[in-house]
Order: structure tokens, then C-alpha cells, then sequence
């Protein structure tokens, strides 16, 4: 019986795709850069599976060419980049690899915080640069303390969350918005407030929302006004979450004090994007969930979502499970 045929979008970290070179009959695209979406296209023609990313459009011109496709396994907790609705209409399964991140994602947002607080890449690029001549000067490099700060967590989910552990440790004041009530977050001594309330009231905004309609542009010109002129906003989410625009002005103007963004409204950002002109921002490109354990256990993950749905088993981390009444869970090798 002839394996099932797999398109994988990137190459993957190893522990992950040797296991769908194992099960499946896989190609694999070989550059670093996406594919065009209409190589995409031509390469669905004849798969039974699609392994992708955040970048990936996978919409119902996508579907449209693929008539043997039965699942998509996304390596990412969002799925925003895949059309749900239509992939469940057509009976095509769709998988994430969620959770597995939280805690490195968590690690980042810190890093990102700590690092346009204390102005450390600012400082680096002073010594690499000969700008500094003299010793220690107790006007030189002045950031703003982050233990005992309020930090306002905007989206208390399981990132939320871990990003809130955190904060314990530097003896800070939590507060958080969610739509729902979150329990947990209240076991921590965080308190839930409303979102103007929080931008309001904290020295630093860190945001982990999904990308939706309700979400897109959340943090925009009307709130921005609302936050301290000493205040900071961390955003290692999405990136149409924020609107750049508004931000840039916010931070050109000095009504905040500064922003750390690991996400952009265009990925890549364009080089002349003028938030990197910008000195109080310290950017990355996407990079929260980059560690060496994390994106070989999510490379597994998409890996296990193809191989046990092939099974004719529920996959592990099925994002759709309505369209288990579309198309019927079967065994297929």
C-alpha cells in the first residue's frame, strides 16, 4: 500500500521530520523563505496532507486545487493563516501545535520586557560602537526598574499565565483583561480589571491575545493615550494586534516610553518600517517560540497530528472537531 502523500512547507528541526519522512511519502520545500502561495497550490494538487506555518495562506483557493487533501497540520498554537470554516465544509481536518510553547514564549516576553527597560540593547550598541569613553557615570544608560512595577497582562490564557508566574518573582503588582474570568490568574494575587483600567495603571503592557476580528488593532491611537508616558508595551502575540502607526507615534511623540515587538503587522517587516528607527524599541524577528527543545518537540507534534489521524484516530490536537461529522475518522494505513 503506497504511503500518503505529505507537502511540507519548510524544513522542520529533525526529531520531527523523521518521523513524516518514516510514515509518508513527504516533499519538502528546501528554501528558507515560504513558498509562493501558488506553489503551494501546484504541490496540493496531488497530496493527502499539507504540513505548514504561520505564513502560509491556506484558503479555499487552496482547497479548491487539492480534491485528495484530508488534513492540514500547522506547526503553530494560531491558525489564523488557515480559511477553518471552508476546511470543515470540505471535511478537511486542521491541527495546531499548542501549548508545547508557552513557558519559552513566556521566557521571551520577560526577555523582551527586561531588555527595553534596562536599555540593553541600546547599551550594546554603545560599547560595539566606541561610544563609550569614559568609566561609570551615574547618568549613563538610565533604564527604569521593573521589580515592584505593575505589570498589565492584556490576554490571561496559558502564556498570560506563565508570563504572570513570572512577575512573582520580581515582586510586581499583576493586573489583567480577559473576557473571561480567569481563576488562576486570581490565585496569584493578579487582579482582573477593565482594559482601559490596565493602560491606565501599568508601567508595563505585555499582550498575548489571539489574532481575530475582535483583537485586530486592540492596542490602537484612542488606546495608547491611555497608558503612562513612563509606561512600556510588549507584544510577542501577533502583530496586527497593535497598530504600528499609532504606536510609532505614541513613541515619537514620548506618551510612552517605549515597546518591545517580537511580532509586526507584515512579516517580514520592511526595513524601512520607522519603528527601527527608533531607539526606545527593541525589536526580534518572531522568534518567542525559538528554542532548540521547543521547535523540535512542536516539529513532533505536527508530526504525531499526521500520523495519528492517518491511523484513523482522532489527532491529539484537532483544531475543528465538527468536521469529524463531514468526513468520518478512517483508517488509512
Amino acid at each position: 500500500m503506497p504511503k500518503p502523500k505529505v507537502y511540507v512547507t519548510r524544513e522542520l528541526p529533525e526529531r520531527g521530520l523523521k518521523i513524516i519522512k518514516e510514515h509518508f511519502d513527504a516533499e519538502i520545500w528546501p528554501e528558507y523563505a515560504p513558498p509562493p502561495k501558488k506553489v503551494i497550490i501546484e504541490k496540493a494538487r496531488n497530496v493527502d496532507a499539507l504540513a505548514t506555518l504561520l505564513s502560509d495562506k491556506i484558503d479555499a483557493e487552496v482547497f479548491d486545487a487539492a480534491p485528495k487533501l484530508k488534513i492540514v497540520a500547522q506547526m503553530a498554537v494560531g491558525f489564523d493563516n488557515i480559511d477553518i470554516l471552508e476546511a470543515t465544509k470540505r471535511g478537511i481536518y486542521v491541527t495546531n501545535t499548542p501549548e508545547v510553547l508557552t513557558d519559552t514564549t513566556a521566557d521571551f516576553a520577560w526577555a523582551l520586557l527586561l531588555a527595553v527597560a534596562r536599555r540593553v540593547v541600546e547599551a550594546d550598541k554603545y560599547v560595539r560602537s566606541g561610544q563609550w569613553k569614559v568609566g561609570w557615570h551615574p547618568m549613563m544608560m538610565q533604564g527604569r526598574d521593573v521589580h515592584g512595577a505593575t505589570l498589565g497582562i492584556v490576554g490571561a490564557g496559558r502564556i498570560g499565565f506563565a508570563v504572570a508566574k513570572r512577575a512573582t518573582g520580581f515582586d510586581m503588582k499583576i493586573l489583567f483583561y480577559d473576557v473571561i474570568p480567569r481563576p488562576e490568574m486570581e490565585k496569584l494575587g493578579a487582579k482582573q480589571v477593565d482594559m482601559n483600567t490596565l493602560l491606565k495603571e501599568s508601567d508595563f503592557v505585555s499582550i498575548h491575545v489571539p489574532l481575530m476580528k475582535e483583537t485586530y488593532h486592540l492596542i490602537n491611537e484612542e488606546k495608547l493615550k491611555l497608558m503612562k508616558k513612563t509606561a512600556y508595551l510588549i507584544n510577542n502575540s501577533r502583530g496586527p494586534v497593535v497598530d504600528e502607526k499609532a504606536l510609532y507615534q505614541a513613541l515619537k511623540e514620548g506618551r510612552i516610553a517605549g515597546a518591545a515587538l517580537d511580532v509586526f503587522e507584515q512579516e517580514p517587516t520592511p526595513v524601512d518600517n520607522p519603528l527601527l528607527k527608533l531607539d526606545n524599541v527593541v525589536v526580534a524577528p518572531h522568534i518567542s517560540s525559538a528554542s532548540y527543545e521547543t521547535r523540535s518537540r512542536m516539529a513532533e507534534m505536527v508530526a504525531e497530528n499526521l500520523v495519528t489521524f492517518f491511523k484513523g484516530e482522532k489527532p491529539p490536537n484537532l483544531v475543528n472537531p465538527e468536521v469529524m461529522k463531514v468526513r468520518p475518522l478512517q483508517k488509512q494505513f
